[in-house]
């Protein structure tokens, strides 16, 4: 496979490019995404209680924290149902 960077070429085996491609497991990527989603809900209940108490003066920066963590929770809500979906579907596949 070539790879073109700028004015070089570089010729890459094709099996170094997915065995570094695939050193993260499924589990490992999903926990991370779980991790990121908890961590802008904590950051935007946190950005809610400074803005309460006066620490916080910008109302922007809070309700776009707020947008970001219910959207994160949205997706990993239906993440969750598509894999349910996906586990029902194929337990139901007739052997």
């Amino acid at each position: 496979m070539l790879i073109q960077h700028g004015q070089t070429t570089q010729n890459v085996d094709p099996k170094a490019v997915s065995s570094t491609q695939s050193e993260t497991s499924f589990l490992e990527r999903l926990q991370d995404g779980m991790n990121d989603v908890a961590s802008a809900q904590s950051d935007a209940a946190e950005l809610a209680k400074n803005y309460e108490l006066g620490v916080e003066s910008d109302l922007s920066k809070v309700m776009v924290a707020q947008q970001v963590s219910s959207l994160g929770f949205q997706m990993t809500l239906n993440v969750r149902n598509k894999a349910l979906s996906a586990y029902k579907d194929i337990m139901n596949m007739p052997v």
